[in-house]
């Protein structure tokens, strides 16, 4: 039974209901949560703002900055541990479980060494004046995250939070909750209060969360339809919010791309995390010249692709639950309707439970502009191929989605690598390359359905603060 975690302590949820928590690679319950609501919210509300306005506000930034590294340094000494936790709550094959428990650790010391170098100006202004900027916290901040990369957006999110001076109320996806990094943080003498997790539904905790008087910004990652019933929620109060609402992004490839190079990351972009990523590649924009020599080779590889239980350590783990699967099915199911080609599959392993929520990887071609395959995010393995003819017409295809997150430019021309990330509309542009190796010092966002903030980096920092403007009359 895992329990809320409030003022460093494990407690009950006041409705004393629970929800089962299921292995996505059997589809067995081996445990149970919260089923928590707003009073439970209130009183990590509550809990946040005696923290803040005692412990915490008298920690300097370079404290703040030891604590967050003590931190750091236990979640590295227990990577086997959370990725265990990981890899069963959302079944992600081990070593992906694995490198998001070395990430989370890189998040908190990026933002420990963060603390201290968050600095105001000075403004020029009237004789006999002097005019200075500060960065103070918000205060207490709320943190929903999602199910696919629950610790990655943990410590990108909550740390950056910390760092800036805030206090934290989390409510993480019911799938995946976060109570052992919290544990953690007490462990190593964060004050009581300071992370406060409380597990539920988002209709009923995210929601409490949105609109507690208490909480004075928002940080929400998940799809744009509850970013709007947050937006709406927060707007009441004039509550400030970060969104990461998802993507459509695309991957494009030019005929004088470096194919050796962009061929492994195209098929890690769409299944990585069994395609269950915001960032996902799942629109492949190919130069018409080497359409069908691309698709051949990327067909192979598709084929080549193994997915299994999480355990098996295989090139993709299931899908994170049931109703996630069948949206998937649904997708294809759309696609065979409407005589999308299939170029490739792969394939799901004979030992995989057939209780498990499994997706072979796909590979479609020739998929209408307009078609939902084209604009909608599928979050599973389904890569969608189309080609273009000349400069204009890829970043017409690239821009004609309502998302802006991500976009993966491929090809040697230099001014034409200038161009692209200008033309395109997105919040990242990888050129050569997709994701750089995630690193935790670049900013993370999107525009249009994408969202508005960022996360990630020194950036997310000054989201988390408010500035306020001193002015001084210099004495006669």
């Amino acid at each position: 039974m895992q329990y809320n975690f409030i003022a460093n302590i494990s407690q009950v949820s006041s409705s004393g209901l629970t929800l089962a928590v299921v292995d996505p690679s059997d589809g067995q319950v081996f445990d149970q949560i919260q089923r928590s609501n707003a009073a439970d919210i209130d009183a990590a509300v509550r809990a946040a703002r005696q923290c803040l306005d005692t412990a915490w506000r008298q920690l300097d930034a370079v404290e703040r900055g030891r604590l967050l590294m003590r931190l750091s340094v236990k979640i590295s000494a227990s990577v086997e541990e959370l990725a265990a936790i990981e890899q069963r709550d959302c079944g992600k094959p081990t070593r992906q479980a694995r490198a998001d428990a070395v990430a989370l650790a890189r998040y908190f010391e990026f933002y420990a060494g963060a603390c201290d170098k968050l600095h105001g100006d000075t403004l020029p202004y009237l004789e006999g004046y002097s005019v200075l900027t500060w960065r103070e916290p918000h205060g207490i901040t709320g943190h929903v995250i999602p199910w696919n990369y629950p610790m990655q957006i943990f410590g990108r999110s909550v740390g950056g939070a910390l760092a800036a001076g805030n206090v934290c109320v989390v409510k993480p996806a019911e799938d995946a909750s976060l109570i052992r990094v919290a544990q953690m943080a007490a462990e190593v003498g964060f004050p009581t209060g300071a992370i406060n997790i409380v597990t539920g539904y988002g209709h009923e905790v995210g929601d409490a969360l949105a609109r507690h008087p208490g909480i004075d910004h928002i940080s929400f990652t998940g799809s744009p339809s509850v970013g709007t019933l947050i937006q709406q929620a927060a707007a009441e109060r004039h509550c400030p919010v970060t969104l990461e609402l998802g993507g459509k992004s695309p991957q494009i490839v030019f005929a004088d791309a470096d194919l050796d190079a962009a061929v492994p990351a195209i098929i890690n972009g769409i299944v990585q995390n069994a395609g269950q990523t915001c960032s996902a590649g799942s629109r492949l924009l190919v130069d018409q010249a080497i359409y069908e020599p691309l698709l051949e080779r990327l067909g192979a590889a598709f084929e080549a692709l193994r997915v299994g239980p999480a355990s098996s350590d295989l090139d993709l783990g299931p899908l994170i639950r049931q109703s996630q699967q069948q949206r998937v099915w649904d997708f294809l199911s759309d696609a065979h309707a409407g005589n999308i080609p299939m170029v490739a599959q792969g394939s799901v392993v004979e030992e995989a439970p057939q209780s498990g929520f499994y997706q072979a990887p796909t590979l479609l071609r020739d998929v209408p502009v307009n078609h939902r395959l084209a604009q909608e995010e599928v979050f599973g393995p389904v890569l969608c191929a189309m080609p273009f003819q000349g400069e204009d017409q890829a970043v017409a295809l690239a821009n004609a989605t309502q998302f802006g997150l991500v976009a993966g430019v491929w090809t040697a021309d230099g001014a034409r690598q200038f161009r692209m990330a200008r033309r395109i509309r997105s919040g990242q542009v990888f050129i050569n390359n997709y994701g750089a190796g995630g690193g935790v010092e670049l900013p993370f966002g999107g525009v249009k359905s994408s969202g508005y903030g960022r996360e990630k980096g020194f950036e997310a920092l000054l989201g988390f603060t408010t500035l306020k403007t001193v002015a001084f009359r210099h004495g006669s």
